[in-house]
């Protein structure tokens, strides 16, 4: 008895006409998507909120989470990512003021490069000199900054005496894209979304590592992120309160948390 023989591949043309045939719903799925967004604008403006910044730091991490999860046979997580960060940052921009503002230390293009892939191509951008003048600009509505991290600026501790401004993420989102290199800043409400990273800040004397083996004898497991001018960043695996017991105790007469992100998405 013979083998059954197997399906033909199909053949480039077919391929190539399926594909025009799925870029072409495509165009009609992404159009009907950006005019939603437009309605939803159109609703924030009638009820008086046009000037609302509508960015929502849990729910974007909600959707991707969502998103990542499901069956895929080819797309990757990067390709997912790189595609709904466009959409949702298209959506931001026409819902209400959305502006970034990039200090990139002593690699600029590396950390507009990471600003775009986090907000997308929409939302206009802006680089300065300054890592205090991008935190300014993250007063302003609809601001966003997004700052390197260095080990010679310590710019994150201004955050301690800025309680509106929070960190909300930690660039790159995907682990696959390289270290994190950068924190994006605004004055929006960070929330827990079950996956996140703790930012702590203090000037508690001593070693790093004597922090942390302090911090871990309490149930706190902690890693230094930055160092300068005699103040540590943390990062706290975990959603930490400000008013959070144990790190009342922790080491350090200075200190305290000045926001927290979604830990990567791919991890």
């Amino acid at each position: 008895m013979s083998a059954p023989k197997s399906e033909a591949a199909p053949s480039l043309e077919s391929v190539r006409q399926r594909i025009d045939a799925l870029d072409g719903e495509l165009l009609r799925l992404l159009d009907e998507r950006a005019s939603l967004a437009r309605i939803v604008a159109a609703a924030k403006h009638a009820r008086g909120e046009g000037d609302r910044f509508a960015l929502r730091p849990a729910r974007e991490t909600e959707i991707l989470r969502r998103l990542l999860s499901d069956d895929r046979q080819a797309a990757s997580p990067g390709l997912v990512v790189r595609v709904w960060r466009e959409m949702i940052g298209d959506s931001l921009s026409v819902q209400g003021p959305f502006h970034i503002n990039v200090w990139g230390g002593r690699d600029p293009g590396r950390v507009v490069e990471l600003a775009r892939h986090r907000f997308g191509a929409a939302p206009p951008l802006r680089q300065f000199a300054k890592a205090e003048d991008t935190i300014a600009a993250a007063r302003e509505p609809g601001g966003v900054a997004v700052c390197a991290l260095t080990q010679d600026n310590a710019w994150w501790a201004r955050l301690l005496a800025e309680p509106r401004l929070k960190v909300f993420a930690a660039l790159p989102c995907l682990a696959a894209w390289g270290p994190m290199s950068a924190l994006a800043v605004a004055a929006v409400e960070v929330e827990p979304t079950g996956d996140d990273r703790t930012f702590w800040v203090t000037d508690a004397p001593g070693s790093a590592a004597a922090v942390e083996e302090t911090l871990s004898r309490d149930g706190v497991a902690g890693e230094l992120v930055a160092e300068a001018g005699g103040l540590k960043l943390f990062m706290l695996a975990g959603y930490y309160q400000a008013d959070d017991a144990r790190l009342a105790r922790a080491p350090g007469r200075l200190s305290g948390i000045i926001g927290a992100a979604p830990a990567p998405l791919d991890v």
